[in-house]
C-alpha cells in the first residue's frame, strides 16, 4: 500500500519539474499507477516508458531541488494544517480527476468533502451588479429549500463569487474556494473573514505552493479546477469577455452542465449571459427550481413532503416537553448552532445532542454544516 503523505511528497516534487505539461505528467502517472512508483523509476524511466520524451527523461534524473522544495512545502502545511492530496487520495476531487489537465496534487485547508454527492460553481463578473447580487442573493435562499445539500465553488474574487460564498454561508451551505495562490496567502486580502469562515464550513483549495503570487495567469489556471470539480456550472453575470467564461467554456469541455442568467438586451454586464445563450453554450436559466429540476437533483420524498407540509406542532403529538422547547427556539430564529441552541433552551450540550438525534430521525430538524441545526418548515 502506497503511503499517503509519501506519495504527496512525491507528487509536489513532479509538480516542481516544469520542464513538461500536466498532460504528460499524468499519462506517465496513469501508465505507472503513482507518483512513488514515477520516482521510483526516475533513473530507468525508458525502462518502463519507452517513449518517455528526452527532456522528461533529463528533468527526473535530476530532482534533488525538487524535491527539497517539496518537502519545504509538506513541514509548512503540517505547521498550519494544510493537506496536501495527491491525485491518487480518495480525498481528491474524483470529478476533477476525469479531466486531462488535472493537478497532480492539491492543497486544501477545511472541513467540506470535496467528493459529496451535488457540487455547483457559481462565478461571474467582478463587477457584479445590485441585479447580479439579487440573482446570486435568491438563487441560494431558494436552493436551500429545493436542494438544501449542495456544496458551493466558487473563486473568493471580488463580485459574484464573493456573494456565492457569503451567500452561502448564510444558508448554512458549505462552500469553497478555489485559489490562484498558494494558502499562505489571500487575494484579495478584504476577503479574509469570510475565508476564514469558509475553512469552518466548506474550505480553501489550491494547486499553488506557498509563495505563489496571485499573477494573472494563475487566475485563468484555476478556473479549471472550479468548473472541473462541479457538476454544474452557474454563470450568473458577465461582460462580453471574462473569467466566467472561460469558466463556463471549460465546464463545457468537461462536459459538465452550463446554466446563465439572462440579463437586459444592452446591458455590458448580461452581454456574456445572453450571448451564449443565444449561441446554445448554456442553458437560460430562470430560478433554483428550474436548475434543481434540470439537473434531476429533486430531494427524497420525506423531505419534499415536509417542505409542503410544515412543521405543526399537532402533526407531532409525540414531542416530548424538551423537544418542544428545541421546536420553540429554532421556531423564533431558525438555523441555530448547538452551543446557542442550549443557551436558549437552557438544556445540558449531552442532553440536548440526545434530542436533536431524536428529532433528526422524526423529521423535525435537520443538521447542515458547521453544527448548524434548521427546523423543516
Amino acid at each position: 500500500m502506497i503511503d499517503r503523505q509519501q506519495e504527496a511528497l512525491y507528487a509536489m516534487a513532479l509538480t516542481r519539474i516544469s520542464y513538461f505539461n500536466l498532460t504528460s505528467l499524468l499519462q506517465l502517472y496513469d501508465k505507472l499507477g503513482s507518483a512513488t512508483e514515477i520516482m521510483a523509476h526516475r533513473n530507468d524511466i525508458r525502462d518502463v516508458v519507452p517513449d518517455a520524451a528526452p527532456r522528461l527523461v533529463e528533468s527526473l534524473r535530476h530532482t534533488d531541488e525538487a524535491m527539497a522544495r517539496a518537502e519545504g512545502e509538506m513541514a509548512y502545511d503540517e505547521r498550519y494544517g494544510i493537506e496536501p492530496l495527491a491525485i491518487s487520495d480518495p480525498r481528491y476531487p474524483q470529478r476533477l480527476r476525469e479531466c486531462s489537465d488535472a493537478p497532480l496534487v492539491l492543497f486544501y485547508r477545511g472541513t467540506a468533502d470535496l467528493n459529496q454527492q451535488r457540487i455547483v460553481c457559481i462565478v461571474g463578473t467582478r463587477h457584479c451588479t445590485a441585479y447580479g447580487q439579487d440573482l446570486v442573493r435568491r438563487f441560494i435562499e431558494d436552493l436551500r429549500t429545493q436542494c438544501p445539500q449542495v456544496l458551493i465553488v466558487s473563486g473568493l474574487a471580488y463580485g459574484v463569487d464573493i456573494h456565492a460564498h457569503r451567500n452561502a454561508l448564510q444558508q448554512g451551505f458549505e462552500t469553497v474556494g478555489v485559489l490562484a495562490h498558494g494558502l499562505d496567502q489571500l487575494y484579495p486580502p478584504r476577503h479574509a473573514s469570510t475565508a476564514n469562515e469558509m475553512t469552518h464550513q466548506g474550505g480553501l483549495l489550491t494547486e499553488f505552493f506557498t509563495l505563489t503570487r496571485a499573477e494573472k495567469m494563475n487566475f485563468v489556471r484555476r478556473n479549471r479546477i472550479v468548473a472541473g470539480m462541479s457538476d454544474a456550472c452557474i454563470l450568473v453575470e458577465s461582460a462580453a469577455r471574462g473569467g466566467g467564461l472561460i469558466t463556463a467554456r471549460l465546464a463545457r469541455d468537461y462536459n459538465r452542465e452550463v446554466f446563465a442568467f439572462p440579463g437586459n438586451v444592452g446591458a455590458p454586464y448580461s452581454e456574456g449571459c445572453n450571448n451564449l445563450i443565444r449561441d446554445n453554450g448554456a442553458v437560460l436559466l430562470t430560478s433554483a427550481e428550474h436548475f434543481v429540476t434540470t439537473m434531476g437533483w429533486q430531494d427524497d420524498a420525506a423531505l419534499r413532503q415536509a417542505r409542503q407540509t410544515g412543521i405543526e406542532r399537532e402533526l407531532f403529538p409525540d414531542l416530548s416537553d424538551e423537544e418542544k422547547l428545541v421546536v420553540g427556539a429554532l421556531s423564533q430564529s431558525n438555523d441555530q448552532q448547538l452551543n446557542m441552541l442550549a443557551v436558549r433552551t437552557n438544556l445540558p450540550i449531552a442532553r440536548l445532542t440526545a434530542l436533536l438525534f431524536e428529532m433528526e430521525l422524526k423529521g423535525v430538524v435537520k443538521p447542515y454544516a458547521g453544527g448548524t441545526y434548521h427546523l423543516l418548515m
